[in-house]
Protein backbone atom coordinates (compact mmCIF):
# COMPACT_ATOMS: atom_id res chain seq x y z
CA UNK A 1 0.00 0.00 0.00
CA UNK A 2 1.19 3.59 -0.81
CA UNK A 3 1.26 6.53 1.68
CA UNK A 4 2.97 10.02 2.13
CA UNK A 5 5.59 11.24 4.45
CA UNK A 6 5.64 14.96 5.73
CA UNK A 7 8.71 16.32 7.83
CA UNK A 8 6.79 19.42 9.31
CA UNK A 9 10.12 20.25 11.31
CA UNK A 10 11.14 21.68 7.83
CA UNK A 11 8.40 22.92 5.87
CA UNK A 12 8.53 26.98 6.08
CA UNK A 13 4.48 26.93 3.93
CA UNK A 14 5.79 28.03 0.74
CA UNK A 15 2.91 26.25 -0.17
CA UNK A 16 5.03 24.58 -3.66
CA UNK A 17 3.73 21.91 -3.49
CA UNK A 18 -0.22 22.91 -3.52
CA UNK A 19 1.06 25.15 -6.63
CA UNK A 20 2.58 21.99 -8.36
CA UNK A 21 -0.17 19.80 -7.83
CA UNK A 22 -2.65 22.55 -9.42
CA UNK A 23 -0.43 22.97 -12.61
CA UNK A 24 -0.01 19.44 -13.17
CA UNK A 25 -4.08 18.68 -12.89
CA UNK A 26 -4.77 22.01 -13.88
CA UNK A 27 -7.10 22.83 -11.47
CA UNK A 28 -9.35 25.37 -11.41
CA UNK A 29 -9.54 28.27 -8.29
CA UNK A 30 -10.85 26.75 -5.14
CA UNK A 31 -9.96 23.22 -5.98
CA UNK A 32 -6.63 22.16 -3.97
CA UNK A 33 -6.00 18.14 -4.12
CA UNK A 34 -3.00 19.30 -1.61
CA UNK A 35 -3.36 21.94 1.02
CA UNK A 36 -1.18 23.81 3.83
CA UNK A 37 -1.90 24.46 6.63
CA UNK A 38 -0.91 27.18 9.54
CA UNK A 39 -1.46 25.98 12.89
CA UNK A 40 -0.50 29.04 15.51
CA UNK A 41 -1.29 29.63 19.15
CA UNK A 42 0.06 30.39 22.15
CA UNK A 43 0.49 34.30 23.86
CA UNK A 44 3.03 36.32 25.80
CA UNK A 45 3.71 37.25 29.08
CA UNK A 46 5.27 40.27 31.03
CA UNK A 47 8.44 39.36 33.47
CA UNK A 48 9.53 42.76 35.22
CA UNK A 49 10.10 44.97 31.93
CA UNK A 50 10.71 42.32 29.25
CA UNK A 51 7.52 40.29 27.41
CA UNK A 52 8.47 36.62 27.15
CA UNK A 53 6.80 34.82 24.04
CA UNK A 54 5.33 31.34 24.01
CA UNK A 55 3.92 31.39 21.23
CA UNK A 56 4.36 28.30 18.37
CA UNK A 57 3.31 28.07 14.89
CA UNK A 58 3.82 25.17 12.16
CA UNK A 59 2.83 23.96 8.93
CA UNK A 60 1.24 20.74 7.73
CA UNK A 61 0.99 19.40 3.87
CA UNK A 62 -1.86 17.54 3.69
CA UNK A 63 -3.63 15.68 0.78
CA UNK A 64 -5.31 12.64 0.25
CA UNK A 65 -3.51 9.77 2.63
CA UNK A 66 -5.18 6.66 0.95
CA UNK A 67 -6.41 5.35 3.58
CA UNK A 68 -6.68 1.88 5.42
CA UNK A 69 -10.30 2.63 5.71
CA UNK A 70 -11.06 4.85 3.29
CA UNK A 71 -14.73 6.49 4.35
CA UNK A 72 -15.20 7.80 1.31
CA UNK A 73 -15.57 4.62 -0.42
CA UNK A 74 -18.05 3.78 1.83
CA UNK A 75 -20.57 6.83 1.15
CA UNK A 76 -20.01 6.60 -2.19
CA UNK A 77 -23.90 5.70 -3.68
CA UNK A 78 -22.58 4.99 -7.53
CA UNK A 79 -19.06 3.29 -6.41
CA UNK A 80 -17.49 5.98 -8.31
CA UNK A 81 -15.01 6.18 -5.30
CA UNK A 82 -12.84 3.16 -5.44
CA UNK A 83 -9.40 1.72 -4.24
CA UNK A 84 -6.62 0.64 -6.21
CA UNK A 85 -4.56 -2.78 -5.70
CA UNK A 86 -1.61 -0.26 -5.02
CA UNK A 87 -3.98 1.23 -1.93
CA UNK A 88 -4.64 4.64 -3.76
CA UNK A 89 -8.32 6.08 -3.88
CA UNK A 90 -9.50 7.62 -6.96
CA UNK A 91 -12.46 8.91 -8.58
CA UNK A 92 -13.88 7.18 -11.67
CA UNK A 93 -15.45 9.91 -13.67
CA UNK A 94 -18.25 8.07 -15.76
CA UNK A 95 -19.67 7.12 -12.61
CA UNK A 96 -19.80 10.44 -10.15
CA UNK A 97 -22.88 12.24 -9.83
CA UNK A 98 -21.63 14.64 -7.52
CA UNK A 99 -23.44 14.20 -4.70
CA UNK A 100 -20.43 15.29 -2.50
CA UNK A 101 -21.18 12.41 0.38
CA UNK A 102 -17.47 11.65 -0.01
CA UNK A 103 -16.26 15.48 0.45
CA UNK A 104 -18.66 15.69 3.54
CA UNK A 105 -17.40 12.00 4.89
CA UNK A 106 -13.42 12.63 4.64
CA UNK A 107 -12.44 13.70 7.87
CA UNK A 108 -9.21 15.52 5.57
CA UNK A 109 -11.40 16.87 3.69
CA UNK A 110 -9.52 15.35 0.61
CA UNK A 111 -12.21 15.07 -2.15
CA UNK A 112 -12.95 18.34 -4.05
CA UNK A 113 -15.86 19.57 -5.69
CA UNK A 114 -15.20 20.83 -9.12
CA UNK A 115 -18.19 22.94 -10.11
CA UNK A 116 -17.40 23.21 -13.81
CA UNK A 117 -17.34 19.53 -14.64
CA UNK A 118 -20.17 18.69 -11.47
CA UNK A 119 -17.90 16.28 -10.44
CA UNK A 120 -15.38 15.22 -7.38
CA UNK A 121 -12.20 15.04 -7.52
CA UNK A 122 -9.03 14.02 -5.81
CA UNK A 123 -5.79 13.12 -5.68
CA UNK A 124 -4.66 9.60 -6.77
CA UNK A 125 -0.78 10.09 -5.93
CA UNK A 126 -0.14 11.21 -9.49
CA UNK A 127 -0.11 7.39 -10.98
CA UNK A 128 0.45 8.67 -14.49
CA UNK A 129 4.36 9.63 -13.11
CA UNK A 130 4.48 7.03 -11.16
CA UNK A 131 3.79 4.69 -13.88
CA UNK A 132 6.75 6.98 -15.68
CA UNK A 133 8.68 5.91 -13.00
CA UNK A 134 8.64 9.83 -11.52
CA UNK A 135 7.53 11.06 -8.41
CA UNK A 136 4.32 12.81 -8.02
CA UNK A 137 4.66 16.60 -8.15
CA UNK A 138 4.23 17.62 -4.92
CA UNK A 139 7.35 15.52 -3.95
CA UNK A 140 9.09 16.95 -6.57
CA UNK A 141 8.46 20.77 -6.18
CA UNK A 142 9.37 20.75 -2.49
CA UNK A 143 12.17 23.11 -2.23
CA UNK A 144 12.83 21.79 1.55
CA UNK A 145 12.10 18.37 0.61
CA UNK A 146 9.77 17.40 3.09
CA UNK A 147 7.59 15.33 1.22
CA UNK A 148 8.19 12.18 0.50
CA UNK A 149 6.10 8.80 -0.64
CA UNK A 150 6.33 5.13 -1.31
CA UNK A 151 4.93 1.82 0.30
CA UNK A 152 4.15 2.73 3.86
CA UNK A 153 5.56 0.00 5.65
CA UNK A 154 8.62 0.97 4.26
CA UNK A 155 8.00 4.48 4.86
CA UNK A 156 7.23 3.59 8.40
CA UNK A 157 10.44 1.71 9.03
CA UNK A 158 12.28 4.60 7.65
CA UNK A 159 10.41 7.27 9.44
CA UNK A 160 8.30 5.79 12.42
CA UNK A 161 4.31 6.08 12.60
CA UNK A 162 3.56 9.13 13.94
CA UNK A 163 0.31 10.69 12.09
CA UNK A 164 -2.07 12.16 15.32
CA UNK A 165 -0.82 16.33 15.54
CA UNK A 166 -3.24 19.07 15.63
CA UNK A 167 -4.68 19.48 12.98
CA UNK A 168 -5.27 17.04 11.98
CA UNK A 169 -8.47 14.50 13.27
CA UNK A 170 -7.97 11.37 14.79
CA UNK A 171 -6.18 8.56 12.51
CA UNK A 172 -8.53 5.89 13.77
CA UNK A 173 -11.12 7.20 12.21
CA UNK A 174 -9.80 6.14 8.73
CA UNK A 175 -6.65 4.46 9.37
CA UNK A 176 -4.36 6.88 6.63
CA UNK A 177 -1.25 5.82 5.17
CA UNK A 178 0.47 8.88 6.02
CA UNK A 179 3.75 9.47 8.62
CA UNK A 180 4.43 13.06 9.90
CA UNK A 181 8.08 14.20 11.65
CA UNK A 182 6.20 16.24 14.14
CA UNK A 183 7.36 20.14 15.17
CA UNK A 184 8.54 20.57 17.84
CA UNK A 185 5.50 22.62 18.89
CA UNK A 186 3.78 19.84 17.81
CA UNK A 187 0.20 19.10 19.65
CA UNK A 188 -1.56 16.00 19.96
CA UNK A 189 -4.69 15.31 17.54
CA UNK A 190 -7.93 16.74 19.50
CA UNK A 191 -5.86 18.48 22.39
CA UNK A 192 -4.50 21.59 20.44
CA UNK A 193 -4.42 25.38 22.37
CA UNK A 194 -4.37 27.14 19.18
CA UNK A 195 -6.06 27.36 15.76
CA UNK A 196 -5.69 27.56 11.93
CA UNK A 197 -4.66 30.28 10.83
CA UNK A 198 -5.69 30.09 6.93
CA UNK A 199 -8.95 28.47 6.86
CA UNK A 200 -10.02 30.47 3.40
CA UNK A 201 -6.31 28.94 1.88
CA UNK A 202 -7.73 25.49 2.50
Amino acid sequence: MLGFYFDSTVCNGCKACNIACKDKHDLPVGVNWRRVVEYTGGSWSVSGNTAVPSVFSYYTSISCNHCENPVCTQVCPTTAMTRREDGTVFVDDEKCVGCRYCEWACPYSAPQFNAETGHMTKCDLCADYRDAGQDPACVAACPSRALDWGPIEELRAKYGNANAFEPLPDPEITRPNLVIKPHRDAQPSGMGTGHIANPKEI
